[in-house]
């Protein structure tokens, strides 16, 4: 057990800006996109019959759903303070959560109830949905909607198919996709017919909530949703890779596991066929307050992921060689995608390349008394704009105006 002491050690030592260690994860039935700047020596650093690394996740006190080959602290965070030993951010959540997320927060969630990331694949996932919360409890684990997010700076290069296959084609019956999963092993069962693809575009994002068939294309992916590794792959084939069943049925109870119109019945039907799915589901950027002043202020901060309870997230650009002192209601993590400068009076810069295991300073964990009473974020850089995504967990007041009814 972590002793308290020492997270609390670290919090006053840093001004609640805690420093986190890349935290890198393979996905076997993937080919990494090669633009999350992890050294070209490194895609398979946890060896190939792992797969290569093209997903990087942001303050986790997840563990990464990888099967048995999966290491003890596979998809966890380490706050790394430069002094003393690291220590897992689930811990310190664990140990002192109040002085982190804050009472209020724990008393409500219990933790840290987010799950953010960078996924970087060189062409589409297979079409896919994250169950909900009622067919994810007969496994154990959470429901999980999800949110998109394609960070320009990431986005140079878009990769083999910068398209989303998501939901069903209004007509789409149940039986349609009943078939499609009884032809499971003749190749490609031809689940894209029913579907519909749709171009991706950096700088706008998407909401998908569970039950909803998706495929992501091949844009580099800010990720925020809620804390669980739970899919169901529908599609048997992409790109030529045959998909294993056992990717259908991975959180599945096993009574189940040949039961299609138990699978099938895993869909959120209504949400899937809508006609307006586009209009239901796409997002773009929305100002935190008017635009003039902000400019004047020498800053920019929009809402890139709202409409549900569940997160949040952010995107600030400060202007080269200002400051602004931003406020926040909650604890946040913090990816920098482009500049240098500080956040308080810890130092951030994005790194051009990163050896696998190496230590960044473009990851940082805020915590909500410091994220309340203000942080003055500083650009350094004569010539570049510093930008930072900042997620946030479940119940920000700040987001609440912002939540579909």
């Amino acid at each position: 057990m972590l002793d308290r002491s020492r997270v609390e050690e670290v919090v006053n030592a840093t001004g609640g800006v805690l420093r986190l260690a890349p935290c890198w994860v393979p996905r076997s039935f993937m080919i990494p996109g090669r633009r999350l700047k992890l050294h070209p020596d490194d895609l398979y650093a946890f060896g190939g019959h792992r797969g290569g690394i093209n997903e990087r996740w942001f303050s986790s006190t997840t563990k990464a759903s990888n099967g048995p080959a999966a290491l003890p602290d596979e998809g966890l965070s380490y706050i790394n303070p430069g002094q003393g030993d690291k220590f897992l951010l689930k811990d310190a959540v664990g140990s002192a959560g109040d002085l982190l997320l804050g009472s209020d927060v724990m008393e409500r969630e219990g933790g840290w109830n987010l799950l953010c990331k960078f996924f970087d694949n060189m062409g589409p996932i297979p079409h896919h949905m994250h169950q909900n919360d009622e067919f994810a409890k007969l496994v154990g684990q959470k429901g999980k909607p999800e949110a998109y997010y394609f960070p320009p700076q990431y986005n140079q290069i878009q990769n083999n198919f910068p398209h989303t296959y998501m939901g069903l084609e209004p007509g789409t019956t149940k039986d349609d996709i009943r078939k499609c999963l009884e032809n499971w092993n003749r190749g490609d069962n031809g689940i894209l017919a029913y579907s519909r693809a749709y171009r991706l575009v950096p700088g706008e994002g998407w909401q998908i909530n569970p039950g909803i068939l998706h495929a992501p294309g091949s844009l580099v992916t800010y990720e925020p949703q809620v804390n669980s590794d739970v899919f169901a792959m529908f599609q048997s084939e992409v790109e030529g890779r045959i998909v294993d069943w056992d990717l259908l049925i991975k959180d599945v109870q096993p009574e189940y596991s040949k039961d299609i119109d138990f699978l099938v019945n895993m869909l959120d039907w209504e949400a899937n066929i809508h006609p307006e799915f586009a209009k239901s589901n796409k997002t773009f950027p929305r100002p935190v307050k008017g635009e003039e002043q902000m400019k004047a202020d020498g800053y920019r901060e929009v809402w890139v992921t709202y409409g549900t309870p569940y997160y949040s997230a952010k995107e600030l650009t400060v202007m080269p060689l200002r400051s602004v002192t931003i406020q926040d209601s909650e604890a946040y993590g913090v990816i920098v995608t482009q500049g240098h400068g500080r956040i308080g009076k810890t130092t951030v810069s994005t790194p051009s390349m990163i050896r696998f295991g190496q230590m960044t300073e473009d990851e940082v964990f805020v915590t909500a008394a410091s994220a309340r009473q203000g942080l003055i974020v500083e650009n350094l850089s004569p010539t570049d704009p510093l930008v930072l995504l900042k997620h946030f967990g479940p119940g920000n007041p700040d987001a609440a105006q912002l939540i579909k009814r």
